[in-house]
């Protein structure tokens, strides 16, 4: 299956470059690039694309405002956020936005091609030690902590099993053999937390078992 790509970003030599190292990748076609966020809600409504590559910094409506947008589009592809310095404070708003990762700007080719169908398949792609410095700076503010405990409060205990899982950024096969579950019976507890918690994506609630300093069993 191809996987299908909307570019977002005001500087069209990074448009450019993308455009370049996405289309000469096996099973990736770019459908179209936007220059700002108003032209990416539009291009993903008109295109329908299977991922969003999404610059956080652009005059007008920013990545981190389009990217709520798109969330709330009936069945919203993944938007991943493009950050040029790894730990940008932008980063942590887009994924509370909703975005199901981000990558930098200076991710090797092959790297940023295999990624980006990572993330048609829903799955996170998120740097590990980067979201951890972005979490535990949040997770330091006492009252940062106090409501993400709070929050967890409405799972049962199997559900906060899997949630801090996630966490550590485990997959639900992991996830899966950690627990001794099947991989369905994750998926649902998966499903059941999101509706509990308000949380749009897995990247969400790994977040959440971070601020909460929620660990896995």
């Amino acid at each position: 299956m191809t996987v299908r790509v909307l570019v977002v970003d005001d500087e069209p030599m990074v448009c450019a470059h993308l455009r370049t190292i996405l289309g000469t990748a096996d099973g990736i076609e770019v459908v179209a690039a936007a220059a700002d966020g108003a032209e990416a809600v539009e291009a993903v409504v008109l295109h329908a694309p299977d991922v969003v590559l999404m610059d956080l910094r652009m005059p007008g409506v920013d990545g981190i405002a389009a990217t709520a947008r798109i969330v709330e589009l009936p069945s919203p592809p993944p938007v991943v956020a493009l950050t040029t310095f790894d730990g940008d404070e932008h980063v942590h708003r887009a994924l509370r936005a909703g975005a199901a990762g981000y990558l930098l700007k200076s991710t090797p080719p092959d790297e940023l091609a295999a990624l980006v169908r990572v993330a048609a398949q829903g799955h996170s792609v998120l740097s590990r030690s980067a979201a951890r410095r972005l979490v535990d700076r949040a997770g330091d503010a006492h009252g940062a902590r106090r409501r993400a405990v709070a929050r967890l409060a409405a799972l049962t205990e199997r559900e906060r099993d899997v949630v801090a899982l996630l966490g550590e950024g485990r997959s639900n096969a992991e996830v899966a053999r950690r627990l001794h579950l099947t991989e369905a019976t994750v998926k649902g507890y998966v499903s059941n937390a999101l509706d509990k918690l308000g949380c749009t994506n897995r990247t969400q609630l790994g977040l959440l078992a971070r601020e909460a300093g929620l660990r896995g069993s």
